[in-house]
């Protein structure tokens, strides 16, 4: 059950981490819980698609093009560096393409979506205070953002239901860590919370 929170306000964007076919069912990296949040995703984004940012998680060239224990990473995980994944793992997942345009996509190689895009400087100009996260993994991506997103100043509600990941145990801690250590910066709601009382601009 999603917890009540004050409406998001018009300055809001729903931020949809990592919705790839790369953690899609069959994919390298699959996600089990992908295609039960997809469809509360989907009718997020078709709630307001023009304050929907999407962002890809897009793997080196090869493992030697990594950084410092990022090259380690790609050495287990050859399979998903471009020069052997099949571009379109890297797509995000069907039922989201047709939202972009209006909606924008945005790509990075690290955990946080935040990380080496041009992700703040995009919000920072549109004067962005509150992001609705969904997506995935809730204990990897949606983690590294969510903190990074903190940093920052923003204000940032979880969409229970929307968020994907392969453990029940770690998932349900890191919303419970949400709740109790970071409560003023970070709520959980449902998703019909979020579209009876989100009125974009």
């Amino acid at each position: 059950m999603g917890s009540t929170v004050s409406p998001p306000g018009p300055k809001a964007v729903h931020l949809c981490v990592d919705m790839q076919n790369v953690f899609a069912p069959g994919g390298p990296w699959a996600t089990p819980w992908m295609e039960k949040a997809l469809p509360s995703i989907v009718r997020l984004a078709a709630h307001a698609p023009e304050r929907t940012v999407f962002t890809r998680f897009i793997p080196p060239t090869t493992a030697s093009d990594a950084r410092g224990m990022w090259r380690e990473y790609y050495k287990k995980w050859r399979n998903v560096t471009q020069e052997r994944i099949k571009p379109e793992l890297l797509d995000l997942v069907p039922d989201l393409q047709s939202f972009v345009p209006p909606a924008n996509m945005m790509d990075r190689m690290v955990y946080s979506a935040f990380g080496g895009s041009r992700l703040l400087g995009f919000l920072t100009e549109r004067e962005v205070n509150t992001l609705i996260v969904s997506g995935g993994e809730t204990d990897v991506c949606v983690l590294s953002t969510v903190l990074s997103a903190i940093d920052f100043g923003f204000r940032i509600i979880l969409v229970n239901g929307a968020l994907c990941s392969s453990s029940d145990e770690s998932h349900d801690a890191i919303l419970g860590l949400y709740r109790k250590r970071f409560d003023i910066q970070v709520g959980v709601a449902c998703l019909e919370e979020i579209l009876s009382t989100w009125r974009p601009e």
